[in-house]
């Protein structure tokens, strides 16, 4: 049973990052109203309303044969020029901003219902026209199906309309920049207000003499799902550490859990089955991943070939706030289980990574550009001020700053831009 729970959350997981996932389902149901509706043409309720309302529904032949061909070649053309925007799209966005931006985009649900609907009325509309061609003299009593064909092409014109709004909307930068903060700033503002008191946090735990299990693959650690343990081993008294912080890279034979209690090999097993470790880096914006996002975008708009220094500020300011909030984090959290035996313990990302794998990369690739280091000031300023920071990681924000400033001097040639950082940078510090 938890060997089909795992399988059910990857595959959901896989099926709605997929382009085809929406358009599969609608189309399967607008399959389905097709025959609903043909069935439902000689019904007595049917042929009321038709006696009633008669100008909303087609029954001559020629003239629903005809209007059923001009919506199956309209529909055609609206769906072709729409799936070659989205390859536009997603064709812009990874040469200009990042190819990790790609599976976001692709991914966006409004999109795969408004791609999905054009196919399923297509679809809709080739079964009409069969049966229309198959009944001949006898279309008048398609009325009701043809209608609904026409309803539905109405809205796929109103849905056109919206999908170039949408589309334009989504490639701007802006609006990739803020869907990614937003998303991981909903997630730091869940993990800091938490309201479960049973998670405690620790700032160091004694692991000598502990048994250590090794990684059984290489990839990028999602998470130790709960979820999947066995009964057996949650009514031990034991603890178990998960080393490795989520999104963090782990190579096959290194150290992943620490348990205090020897165990038996089936349930060693059955421990290594929670952890889900995936070969995509950017499977999700949950704990550092969005902020790497933000950080590659910042780099790839300092790329000589983009140059533009507008997007990067931007990304740092978001950056900044992000990173203000995760150096928040506690460094271990310990939580019981549900039967207040066994004891998970779990580590965050440490403050010194956060800088080399967010800061140090743009710092590398911005250290000429005076107003990317002045907005890169500002925001390590920003950072080291937060509440609730531990002294550590101040530390680290402060190493940071002179890193920057060691940078500033070697790299910003002229000498006016040069004293006006080093002033920013002065000014920053006294205020800490």
């Amino acid at each position: 049973m938890k060997k089909v729970l795992k399988f059910l959350q990857k595959t959901y997981r896989e099926v709605l990052r997929s382009i085809a996932f929406y358009p599969v389902l609608i189309s399967i149901l607008c399959i389905v109203l097709a025959i609903v509706t043909l069935s439902l043409e000689n019904t007595e309720i049917v042929k009321s309303i038709k006696e009633k309302i008669p100008y909303l529904f087609i029954q001559d032949y020629d003239t629903a044969r005809s209007i059923l061909s001009v919506f199956i070649g309209g529909i055609i053309s609206l769906t072709v020029f729409s799936f070659s925007m989205v390859m536009v799209v997603l064709s812009q966005a990874s040469s200009n901003f990042s190819p990790r931006l790609l599976p976001g985009l692709v991914s966006n649900s409004k999109h795969q219902i408004i791609l999905g609907i054009y196919v399923g009325t297509l679809l809709y509309c080739i079964i009409i026209l069969t049966s229309l061609g198959a009944r001949g003299i006898e279309a008048d009593t398609m009325g009701l199906s043809n209608m609904f064909a026409a309803i539905l092409c109405v809205v796929c014109i109103g849905l056109f309309v919206y999908f170039i709004h949408t589309i334009s909307g989504s490639i701007q930068i802006q609006n990739i920049i803020d869907r990614i903060f937003d998303k991981c700033n909903g997630y730091a503002e869940k993990e800091l207000t938490r309201s479960d008191d049973s998670i405690i946090a620790l700032k160091y735990i004694d692991t000598t003499g502990w048994i250590v299990l090794n990684s059984n693959k290489t990839g990028y650690f999602r998470g130790f799902d709960k979820r999947l343990l066995s009964t057996s081993i949650e009514e031990q008294e034991n603890q178990i550490e998960v080393i490795p912080y989520l999104n963090k890279h782990l190579w096959e034979g290194v150290p992943i859990l620490r348990i205090r209690e020897a165990m038996s090999d089936e349930d060693l097993k059955k421990l290594l089955f929670c952890i889900d470790i995936s070969s995509d880096r950017h499977e999700d914006d949950k704990g550092v991943g969005g902020m790497i996002k933000l950080m590659e975008i910042a780099v790839k708009a300092m790329s000589p070939g983009i140059n533009d220094p507008g997007t990067a500020i931007d990304a740092i300011a978001k950056l900044g706030r992000l990173l203000r909030k995760f150096l928040q984090f506690p460094a271990i959290t310990s939580q019981p289980l549900e039967n207040n035996k066994c004891i998970l313990i779990k580590n965050n990302i440490p403050g010194s990574e956060l800088m080399r794998i967010l800061v140090q990369p743009i710092r590398l690739y911005a250290k000429q550009d005076s107003s990317v280091m002045h907005e890169l000031i500002g925001a390590l300023q920003f950072i080291s001020n937060g509440p609730n920071i531990s002294d550590e990681n101040r530390t680290l924000v402060l190493e940071e700053l002179e890193n920057v400033r060691e940078d500033i001097k070697k790299h910003i040639g002229n000498e006016v831009d040069k004293k006006h950082l080093l002033e920013a940078f002065k000014k920053g510090i006294e205020e800490v």
